[in-house]
């Protein structure tokens, strides 16, 4: 990195980041520092547990994830922002949870794909910067590095991280995106959340459909809905799929009970708007997409990453748990034979539609 202007005025170079940061579209934006031991210690805990499951990225990198410095030479503070993304036109959670025709996606996959919005904005916030700074040392990031995003959001006075390990503000609730800039500009911090607001709360352990949050603050990835639908590639294990009722796509149970979400706003992005629209879609449909038709239907969207072949599956297991109509028994068969893979859970879903 470049060294910095030693004669800048940071508090108010700092206040300006800030003002800048709003008129991009970001909610808020907090600075801390590097320092990320307790987590860091948490996090080797978490990865010895196996905790992480086939996401072999969350320990390829080592330290880097939990030192800053490492991942980007000279890095001395970390600018962390939130973005809102909740999709105001989207069906209701509850309803589409309780039809199990239709699939249920995460409601923050429903618009364009955030990473590349988000980064976008961030790099016009870095070229703001540079225009009072000169060339500085940065690295933006979107979800696409290893950064522990949630507690430098938590260090960087954004909220806390709740039970469920999403990240709360206590006045927006927890349906936004995080982002930051890693930066050798040495601006002054702002103050951690200093605790936990979830009391004894204990709503998103107690409505997790596979228990996944295995004690408060504590996440077992390989039971959690949005790992098996999203992140694994293989065969999603039996025991977890009835559970998974009609959640194609991620799981947002923990987020609609949260009490803080009722102080969450929706998006006023475009961008994040439903798009299809996916918010309601009917679960034989979906199984009937060809790939063509998925890769149209997804374009610019985070789903289109998990491909057509894990998509069909997650549809398979949802169709399964659905009640038994001839329609779902013919859709199932038309796709036998193509895939091993595919052909196992169509094979368990045609076994709960007898």
């Amino acid at each position: 990195m470049d060294s910095p202007d030693q004669h800048l005025d940071y508090k108010e170079l700092a206040q300006r980041i800030n003002d800048w940061s709003k008129s991009l579209g970001f909610q808020q934006l907090g600075v801390t520092d590097t320092l990320m031991d307790t987590h860091e210690e948490r996090l080797m805990e978490w990865l010895q547990k196996g905790f992480h499951g086939e996401m072999d990225y969350m320990e390829k990198h080592g330290t880097k994830r939990s030192r800053p410095g490492e991942l980007v030479d000279g890095t001395l503070r970390v600018i962390s922002v939130r973005m809102d993304y909740f999709p105001p036109d989207a069906a209701s959670i509850e309803t589409v949870l309780h039809d199990p025709t239709r699939g249920f996606i995460s409601r923050y996959a429903l618009g364009r794909d955030y990473h590349k919005l988000m980064r976008k904005r961030l790099q016009q916030l870095a070229d703001k910067i540079t225009a009072v700074t000169g060339d500085f040392g940065y690295r933006v990031f979107v979800d696409s590095a290893p950064v522990l995003e949630k507690p430098l959001a938590e260090k960087a006075g954004l909220g806390w991280i709740g039970k469920h390990t999403n990240l709360i503000n206590q006045q927006a609730g927890s349906w936004f995106f995080l982002g930051e800039i890693y930066t050798d500009l040495p601006l002054p911090v702002d103050t951690p959340s200093a605790e936990s607001h979830c009391g004894t709360c204990s709503a998103c352990i107690d409505i997790c459909p596979t228990k996944a949050i295995v004690e408060p603050y504590r996440l077992d990835a390989r039971r959690c809905i949005s790992y098996l639908t999203i992140e694994l590639h293989g065969a999603i294990p039996v025991e977890f799929r009835s559970p998974m009722g009609n959640r194609i796509y991620g799981c947002d149970d923990c987020q609609l009970v949260c009490p803080w979400n009722r102080f969450s706003r929706p998006s006023q992005e475009n961008d994040f708007r439903t798009r299809h629209p996916l918010d309601a879609p009917d679960l034989i449909e979906l199984f009937l997409w060809n790939e063509q038709t998925f890769l149209k239907k997804t374009e610019g969207s985070a789903i289109r990453r998990i491909g057509h072949r894990r998509w069909l599956r997650n549809v398979a297991v949802a169709l399964g748990n659905a009640p038994r109509t001839d329609a779902i028994v013919h859709a199932l068969n038309s796709r036998l034979g193509q895939d091993a893979m595919l052909d196992e859970h169509i094979d368990w879903a045609l076994d709960q539609q007898t």
